[in-house]
């Protein structure tokens, strides 16, 4: 991994790679429809007025660096505004986009994100399992950040893993609340003093989401305020490419010291679960081209209920219904749609083999 020292000699895609400089004419110095995601941490600016002290009277280590300090709200949305642009341009028409602040900034971000044409997909909520406490007691606690998934404009396809994600909640659908704690413990860095190397440095757990659910493996992502890195070390363990951005040298080299520890998982580890709308598509009528069903052959319901002749063009009859496996057992069944890979089987040595064990030998086929 390389550092850059001039954002604007990066003609090609410098892949891996941390450059050095201001995030716009960094981004702006990339190839157009060049990247695949972008995940975002921008400046909060969060306003704060004068220290924040605990009840015991020391001081709490906020976001205070000047980095974080705008001059004006106009200011702040100015910037918004031209970094959104940059980053824009850069992602291919099936990119996508995920931003994440707090309420001091994150809507007006998600009303700039319109204003340019992206077309948000959700809003996620990361709650907290161990926020920092209001000290001054005069609010409530801000257990959450808010991440908004948008893709590069309306109707555009995007990646989205959904099997994927629902394997990783234990087979139930992921929902839009996430319960993470924040970066603590071994997790977060520290600088040559002790402390800590990043105000706001975020959980590798909150990253490995994102990515599972909105890349794929070889996938370019790039994080234009890359901080300490966390987008790149996730990227780099998940066998994606990353691009970071970071004006601020502590921050590099912290992040490349970090990153150059990190081990890309081996490919079989890399494998996630996929939808079946994601395979191959197989026609019923291969079944009966192949020879593995034959016209005139019985298919059963796997209820037993129900019995239905094939016919050489791939279609089905039963009593007074005609059509596709789907179609017939519909009609038989009563109901709206009826999957027929899963409704129909047929009686093989005695046995009831479920015809869709032929359709995965195709598809087998297809994929070796």
């Amino acid at each position: 991994m390389k550092t850059k020292t001039n954002a604007k000699s990066a003609v090609s895609l410098p892949l891996n790679t941390i450059l050095d400089g201001d995030c716009i004419e960094a981004m702006n110095a990339l190839p157009e429809a060049s990247v695949d995601l972008i995940f975002a941490d921008p400046p909060y600016n969060l306003q704060l007025k004068g220290d924040l002290h605990r009840p015991d009277s020391s001081k709490v280590d906020a976001v205070d660096d000047h980095w974080d300090q705008f001059d004006s709200f106009k200011v702040y949305d100015q910037f918004t505004r031209a970094w959104l642009k940059a980053a824009r341009r850069l992602l291919k028409p099936h990119g996508a986009i995920w931003v994440i602040g707090s309420y001091h900034n994150v809507f007006r971000m998600g009303a700039e994100l319109q204003n340019q044409g992206f077309w948000i997909l959700n809003d996620v909520v990361w709650r907290k399992s161990n926020p920092m406490p209001n000290f001054r007691g005069k609010r409530f606690t801000n257990a959450h950040e808010t991440m908004i998934w948008a893709s590069k404009e309306e109707g555009a396809k995007y990646t989205f893993n959904y099997e994927a994600l629902k394997a990783l909640n234990e087979g139930i659908q992921m929902r839009s609340d996430w319960v993470i704690p924040i970066c603590n413990g071994g997790e977060r860095l520290k600088d040559d003093n002790g402390d800590k190397a990043h105000p706001t440095q975020k959980p590798e757990a909150l990253l490995h989401r994102v990515l599972i659910g909105s890349t794929n493996p070889g996938d370019v992502v790039l994080d234009p305020f890359f901080g300490t890195g966390t987008t790149g070390a996730v990227a780099k363990m998940l066998g994606r490419d990353f691009i970071g951005i970071e004006r601020e040298e502590a921050y590099r080299k912290v992040a490349e010291k970090r990153i150059a520890k990190v081990r890309k998982y081996d490919k079989a580890a890399l494998e996630v679960s996929t939808s079946k709308r994601a395979e191959p598509r197989v026609p019923f009528g291969q079944l009966v081209e192949r020879g593995m069903l034959r016209p005139g052959e019985s298919l059963y319901s796997m209820n037993q209920r129900h019995k239905a002749k094939v016919r050489a063009d791939g279609t089905l009859i039963a009593d007074d219904v005609k059509g596709s496996i789907h179609q017939v057992g519909a009609h038989l069944e009563g109901a709206p749609s009826c999957n027929g890979w899963t409704y129909w089987c047929i009686k093989r040595d005695g046995k009831h083999v479920p015809i869709d064990i032929f359709r995965q030998q195709i598809r087998a086929e297809m994929q070796g």
